[in-house]
């Protein structure tokens, strides 16, 4: 008879992988509403395109961002198998639901505020680490609004280097632009919300004795090994490939209408504001980032040409979203709970 240890962990490592393919699929507009949306790209190509750059982010930044989600938000001690469960189950739901209903929702906050809704209905509000929090919880505004100011500046140096070209000309250089600026931004998305991932996986073999020398260095602290790098990539990869077309509506065009010029500076700007937190290890949201990026290069042609009403919409999305997953998260928990004791008492 198979371990039940060993079948739990494996379970959860391929609901975590089924989280990154869905974040994959449900972020695929981050990556290419823009380049689709100003027609440099088709869909296919577009989601395609995204998906390889997605891989080749398993290359580059390290891991710094897996580490904080694996040890750095919640106190590992008192985190087990089942809060994991809990927690991706919790993330994976409220992220159907969103891309149901078309909204560009954070799978990032998803997935930490499940996680966190997981942790306290198991251990309480002490299992919360609040110094792993103030970098995150700060981001949630300063993501996209760096992606405004950075989208704005970008649009205002572009404009005035190129003020006495012919428009078609430059046009036609931003439409070659536009594939450049695409694959920094989805070698950003890759690097940022893979990492997630694999910080979630790590955790999970970290809180199993038997397993926990997989995922430690020497000095016995979490490590993320290059065989999880690997398989979280690939499944976002995937997920990106997949496409996620009514999310990709909304971003792309429900929002305001762009031109190749100002896909290249959004995408520019979500693709600087991503790397730089890769680097400080810092879970930003991949969705905010690119929405504050459009929202700013739209607002700066003209403020009308924004949907104000989506954009609001989007923003109530983003508030709901970490009290949302965390609640689904403490339902998941409880009723694995329950189901566990009954099995037990049986």
């Amino acid at each position: 008879m198979a371990d039940p240890i060993f079948v739990l962990t494996v379970l959860i490592i391929a609901i975590a992988l089924v989280f990154d393919y869905v974040n994959g699929f449900h972020d695929a507009a981050n990556s290419i509403a823009t380049v689709v949306s100003t027609r440099v790209l088709t869909p296919l190509q577009g989601v395609a395109w995204a998906a390889v750059w997605n891989f080749v982010a398993a290359f580059t930044f390290g891991t710094a961002v897996a580490k904080t989600i694996g040890s750095g938000l919640l106190d590992v001690q008192q985190v087990d198998a089942y809060v994991i469960l809990a927690g991706l189950l919790g993330a994976i739901t409220w992220d159907l639901i969103t891309w149901y209903v078309g909204l560009p929702t954070s799978s990032s906050h998803a997935l930490i505020g499940a996680y966190a809704g997981a942790g306290i209905a198991k251990a309480g509000l002490g299992v919360i680490i609040p110094a792993g929090w103030i970098n995150t919880l700060i981001f949630i505004v300063l993501a996209p609004l760096l992606g405004m100011g950075l989208g704005m500046l970008n649009l205002v140096l572009i404009l005035n280097i190129f003020k006495r070209s012919i428009p078609s000309s430059v046009d036609h250089i931003f439409r070659r632009g536009q594939l450049i600026s695409a694959a920094a931004y989805s070698l950003g998305h890759g690097t940022n919300d893979a990492q997630k991932t694999m910080g979630i996986i790590a955790g999970a073999l970290f809180t199993v004795p038997e397993y926990r020398y997989l995922v430690s260095d020497a000095a016995g602290k979490l490590a993320i090994p290059y065989w999880i790098v690997l398989l979280a990539h690939a499944a976002i990869s995937l997920g990106t490939l997949s496409g996620g077309w009514r999310i990709v509506h909304t971003m792309g065009s429900r929002i305001t209408r762009l031109q190749p010029i100002g896909g290249f500076a959004a995408e520019a700007a979500g693709a600087i504001t991503l790397f730089s937190a890769a680097h400080f290890g810092i879970p930003v949201s991949t969705t905010h980032t690119i929405t504050g990026a459009i929202v700013g290069v739209g607002s700066l042609r003209r403020l009308r040409s924004v949907r104000w009403n989506v954009a609001g919409r989007i923003v109530w999305a983003w508030v709901l979203t970490i009290p949302a997953s965390a609640l689904i998260a403490m339902l998941c928990w409880l009723m694995i709970d329950i189901s566990r004791k009954i099995l037990i008492e049986r």
